[in-house]
């Protein structure tokens, strides 16, 4: 699972380091804009998600094992 959130992590940063250099090189050119800020958010719902998730099976995985 952490293998999984660290590839997630690296993707989100990836993407986004992309898409802040496409904003960077056409700055004057607004089109695509509402796109590129929908991909992020994206990117960070999922980031968000996985880490939420992460979380969860962590905690269950804890108190499964003190059931007796």
């Amino acid at each position: 699972m952490l293998k999984l959130l660290i590839t997630l992590q690296v993707t989100a940063l990836a993407v986004i380091a992309s898409m802040e250099d496409r904003i960077v090189k056409h700055r004057r050119d607004e089109r695509g804009s509402v796109t590129i800020e929908q991909v992020i958010w994206a990117g960070a719902v999922i980031l968000i998600v996985g880490i939420v998730v992460a979380a969860i099976r962590a905690f269950v995985t804890s108190e499964a094992g003190k059931i007796k």
